[in-house]
């Protein structure tokens, strides 16, 4: 085990010299909007100690078009609704033009081992432009990753009624499309029911009645169901701002999980397309009066059934806060905060998950990861943290705990339950106003800077996947 833990470390430090060696000219900052990540940790962080962090490496922006990977155009029908030549008109206020190039750092005389990246997604930030896209699904494949994860935000997709079609849901429609010709396998988290089908208008939340999802997905399927190759139902419920109007349980959850299991596998089985199902990544959190522990929410599915249905798997979003992702609980450190619980380590909580699907007789699921990451405003201008467990991390140990991240759960043998891993995330770092104005939480986890260069883990994990 020393000797395992000895090998990560020193892969660290050769990520961090690799890291080093790339270093070029620093830009300066802007933004993002949309999935909510983590919940707000329930430990405060009071004064925080004096950080004196390494120099942070910065890398020149990409340059040149990227195109999809050369491989042939899948046989895929999208519907009569959008046309090959569909231009889609513009939703948003322009973001700044992106012109991203793909800059070849110095290589390192002993370069980081090839880690596989097919198993290894990344997050998309969609409400962008279709040529912004292109280039975020270029970067992807750049980077080597296997999968790109979509939410698929119903209250906008559907927002006048059961089957009426916003630009958004077209918009979607045409980005599933680029992924899958991009070579990727696609996962789409369903979320956010809209107004017509909801108690509530309050926050985020389900539907009134879980039969009313039914169509939804239905209808997504029925549009572009071959382009998908993962569904996740819903994101976070044991949360009160992803779940108003429902009972925070995962009981009540299991009564909406139970519509979308009856929905894909039909679907699936007349369509010969088989759609991995995931259940509900959920937020790493303890009890209050806003969430419910993520450890007894999965125990509550569980009773409610959820070991009846086949072939699925478990979603988890196991964040480390500003904890290395081989740190244990917990040592804390005075005044520093996030670092007293179990919820707040990455191994802690894949742990705990596993240990609950070995108690209910489970230990055949797999464990998909669909969100993690660590987050740091380093390298955004001096824009302060949303945050104050942001300042624990910087760009490079962002990079160095990523990797060890990868490379504890792929190459330790010690957790071959584990499937795919989507890194939280892409592009939101880049979404206008999100880092200058609103100071979102989100855009601290980005691999791309407010000005569209790449922080140091890009490069990383570019090195780590493709070997350059």
């Amino acid at each position: 085990m020393i000797s395992a833990m000895c090998k990560l470390r020193n892969l660290t430090l050769l990520v961090l010299m690799v890291v080093l060696l790339a270093a070029c000219a620093k830009p300066t900052p802007i933004p993002i909007f949309v999935t909510p990540t983590p919940s707000e940790p329930t430990a405060t962080a009071t004064a925080m100690p004096s950080l004196t962090p390494t120099e942070t490496p910065t890398l020149e922006p990409l340059t040149g078009t990227p195109t999809p990977a050369a491989s042939p155009t899948p046989s895929v029908t999208f519907g009569p609704v959008i046309p090959p030549d569909y231009t889609l008109p513009p939703t948003t206020t322009p973001y700044p033009s992106a012109t991203p190039t793909l800059g070849t750092p110095t290589p390192s005389p002993t370069p980081p081992p090839r880690l596989d990246g097919s198993q290894i997604g990344i997050q998309i930030h969609p409400r962008i432009e279709q040529e912004e896209w292109r280039q975020m699904l270029g970067r992807a494949q750049e980077l080597g990753v296997g999968w790109i994860k979509i939410q698929f935000p119903w209250d906008e997709m559907e927002p006048d009624g059961s089957g009426s079609q916003s630009v958004h849901w077209r918009e979607l429609e045409l980005y599933c499309q680029d992924a899958l010709q991009y070579g990727f396998r696609v996962m789409v988290s369903i979320t956010k029911a809209p107004d017509w089908a909801r108690s509530t208008n309050e926050e985020n939340g389900p539907p009134s009645d879980p039969q009313t999802l039914g169509p939804f997905i239905d209808h997504i399927l029925s549009r572009f169901g071959p382009a998908i190759a993962a569904i996740e139902v819903w994101n976070e419920p044991n949360l009160k701002r992803e779940w108003t109007g429902g009972t925070i349980s995962g009981g009540d959850y299991m009564r909406y999980f139970d519509v979308a299991y009856d929905t894909i596998t039909a679907w699936s089985q007349a369509n010969g397309h088989p759609i991995q199902i995931v259940t509900a990544g959920l937020a790493p959190t303890g009890t209050s009066d806003s969430s419910v522990d993520d450890r007894t929410f999965l125990r509550q599915m569980y009773q409610a059934g959820l070991a009846n249905y086949p072939n699925v798997a478990v979603g988890i979003h196991p964040y480390g806060w500003g904890n290395a992702p081989l740190s244990r609980c917990c040592d804390p450190v005075p005044n520093r905060g996030w670092d007293d619980d179990p919820h707040f380590f990455f191994l802690d909580t894949i742990e705990a998950y596993r240990q609950i699907l070995v108690d209910f007789g489970q230990s055949n699921t797999q464990l998909w990861v669909t969100e993690f990451g660590w987050a740091t405003y380093d390298g955004f201008g001096g824009v302060p943290a949303p945050q104050p467990f942001f300042d624990y991390v910087t760009e490079v140990n962002q990079a160095a705990y990523t990797i060890d991240a990868i490379n504890v759960i792929r190459t330790s043998g010690n957790y071959n339950y584990v499937g795919p891993m989507i890194l939280w995330n892409l592009n939101f770092g880049t979404i206008q106003g999100a880092v200058t104005e609103r100071h979102e939480e989100q855009a601290g986890y980005s691999l791309l800077r407010p000005d569209y260069s790449t922080r140091p883990l890009y490069t990383v994990l570019r090195l780590s996947f493709k070997g350059g």
